[in-house]
C-alpha cells in the first residue's frame, strides 16, 4: 500500500489514478465504441460469438488487472471511505433506520425483488403485444442473444460485469480516488461520473442510465457495507437482460446456432411483378 503522506508515494498513487483514467479512456473511446458500431453489422452467430468472447476476456483481464493494480496501491483507503460516506448525516440516519427496524431492512428488500420482477413481466408482455424489439435503456439491442450458443456467452458476460465492475468502480477506483485527493465526494461521484462514460457506446441515454444503476449499487454497497451484495445486485440485474428477457421473449435458448448460422433471420425477397400478357 501507498501512504500519501509521503510526497513519493503519493505522486505514484496520482500516477497509478492516471494511468487507470487513461486506460478505461483509450478502452471506451478507441475500442468500445468502434468493436459495437462493428458488432452491430454482424449477421452471422460465428462472428457475434467470436467477438462476445474477445469482450469476456478482455473485461475480465483488463478491469481485473486494473482492480488488482489500484486496490495494491490504495486498498487500504477502501475502508475509511465507506466509514466516512456512513458518517454522512442523511445515510447515517437511514442506516440507523435500517438497523433499528429490520423489518424495513426486509420490505425494502422485498420491494426491490418484486419491482424488479414486475418490470421484466411488464417489458415481456409489451414486446409480445406491441413488436419483437426488447424495451431498454441505451442501445442495447445488438448484444442480445440470438440463439443458445450466445445466451451462454451472454450469462457469463454478466457474470463476469458482476464482478469485476463492482470491484473496480464501487471499491477500488474510489478507494484511489479518495487517496490521492482526501475527498469522499469527489471518489463517489467521480466513480458514478467514469461508470456512465464508460458505457457511452449506448449512447446518451445509456450513459445516463448506467450511472444511475450504478448510484443504485453504490447505495446497496454503502448501506450494507457488503460489496458482495453489490456484485450480487449488478449479476442479477444483467442476467435479466442478458439471459432471462431473451429466453422468455424469443425463446434464443431452443435456437442451435450450428443449425441457425445467421443472427438475423433473411429478409424475404420482394416479389418480382409477373410480366402483363396481352390479352387475346
Amino acid at each position: 500500500m501507498l501512504d500519501p503522506a509521503n510526497p513519493v508515494m503519493l505522486v505514484l498513487l496520482w500516477l497509478t489514478l492516471v494511468g487507470v483514467l487513461a486506460t478505461l479512456t483509450l478502452r471506451t473511446i478507441r475500442r468500445d465504441q468502434r468493436e459495437y458500431r462493428r458488432f452491430k453489422k454482424f449477421r452471422t452467430t460465428k462472428r457475434r460469438q467470436l467477438m462476445l468472447r474477445r469482450w469476456l476476456l478482455i473485461s475480465f483481464t483488463l478491469f481485473g488487472g486494473m482492480t488488482a493494480i489500484a486496490l495494491l496501491a490504495s486498498g487500504r483507503f477502501a475502508a475509511p471511505l465507506l466509514a466516512e460516506v456512513q458518517a454522512w448525516p442523511w445515510v447515517s440516519a437511514l442506516l440507523s433506520i435500517l438497523e433499528a427496524r429490520p423489518s424495513v431492512t426486509g420490505g425494502v428488500i422485498i420491494g426491490l425483488i418484486i419491482g424488479v420482477v414486475a418490470l421484466t413481466i411488464v417489458g415481456v408482455v409489451a414486446v409480445r403485444k406491441e413488436g419483437d424489439e426488447i424495451m431498454s435503456v441505451g442501445d442495447i439491442q445488438a448484444i442480445l442473444p440470438r440463439n443458445r450458443q450466445e445466451l451462454v456467452l451472454g450469462g457469463l458476460l454478466s457474470i463476469n460485469a458482476g464482478v469485476v465492475e463492482e470491484l473496480l468502480f464501487r471499491l477500488a477506483l474510489p478507494a484511489l480516488l479518495f487517496a490521492t485527493t482526501g475527498n469522499a465526494i469527489v471518489a463517489i461521484v467521480g466513480s458514478l461520473v467514469l461508470f456512465g462514460l464508460m458505457h457511452s457506446y449506448q449512447g446518451v441515454a445509456g450513459i445516463v442510465g448506467t450511472a444511475v444503476i450504478g448510484a443504485i449499487f453504490m447505495a446497496i454497497y454503502v448501506l450494507t457495507g457488503s460489496i458482495l451484495i453489490a456484485i450480487i445486485a449488478h449479476a442479477v440485474l444483467d442476467l435479466r437482460s442478458l439471459v432471462v428477457i431473451p429466453m422468455a421473449i424469443g425463446g434464443v435458448h431452443r435456437i442451435d446456432g450450428r443449425t441457425t448460422p445467421r443472427a438475423f433471420a433473411a429478409k424475404p425477397a420482394p416479389t418480382a411483378a409477373l410480366p402483363q400478357t396481352p390479352e387475346n
